[in-house]
């Protein structure tokens, strides 16, 4: 019988940190598989199916980003990233292409398994019911149901997160949250790296503002962190 906990795809080319992790999410409770490239990654995603797959960046041939990207074209499978220190160009990217975390090497292998189960419980969440199924904000709106943005009538082309982000925040105008509270009230995760919020904030203000430089919507607060203000009628 399968283990509860869920299966993991772990696809690194060092063998050493294969095996390292492996041993640590077998110990947490996960049943893992393990490919040592991506195209090998992809092969044992279509076989095996997978709860969540731990992704590393730098590999030959067919690397990490690229692996995320087919497997976003496919799958809402949740994605945690591993990158080097110093890599913010490849860890902006991978969130840009739908992954769910990053963590960069070197890591604790104690910590990515908690991070594992931690964003395999709000991916296994249900979904709160939406205020509406539309949420509106001057030309913005969002179709709760289908999970649709457009602006202007043009569609958005928002990741799984940051269409969670801005309903979060359309459905809460005029309050003021801390990263920390958007890490756990959109993320689910109580403990984990801020900076995702802050790429994540960026690239959508780069998407709804009329000038990200200075944006109108998504407005920070100095000291706490961020405010939806709704548009001017």
């Amino acid at each position: 019988m399968e283990d509860q906990a869920g299966r993991v795809l772990v696809v690194d080319d060092d063998e050493t940190v294969r095996d390292v992790v492996r041993r640590y999410l077998e110990v947490a409770g996960f049943t893992v598989d393990v490919a040592g490239d991506g195209a090998a990654g992809l092969a044992l995603f279509a076989d095996r199916e997978p709860d969540l797959v731990v992704l590393d960046v730098m590999m030959p041939g067919i690397n990490g980003l690229e692996v995320c990207r087919r497997l976003r074209q496919v799958s809402h499978v949740p994605i945690v990233m591993l990158t080097a220190l110093g890599e913010e160009e490849n860890r902006i990217a991978g969130l840009q292409l739908g992954a769910d975390d990053y963590v960069t090497k070197p890591f604790s292998p104690k910590e990515l398994a908690l991070r594992v189960a931690s964003v395999l419980r709000r991916a296994r969440m249900p979904r709160a019911a939406p205020p509406a199924p539309e949420l509106v904000d001057g030309d913005l709106r969002l179709q709760m149901t289908a999970r649709q943005a457009t602006l202007a009538g043009a569609e958005l082309p928002l990741t799984t997160r940051e269409f969670d982000l801005l309903a979060f925040f359309l459905g809460h105008p005029g309050v003021a949250f801390s990263r920390a509270d958007l890490l756990e009230k959109v993320w689910g995760w109580d403990f984990g790296d801020q900076s995702t919020v802050t790429v994540h904030v960026r690239r959508l203000r780069e998407k709804i503002e009329r000038d990200p430089a200075k944006p109108t919507r998504v407005a920070t607060v100095w000291g706490v962190g961020y405010r939806y203000d709704r548009e001017q009628s």
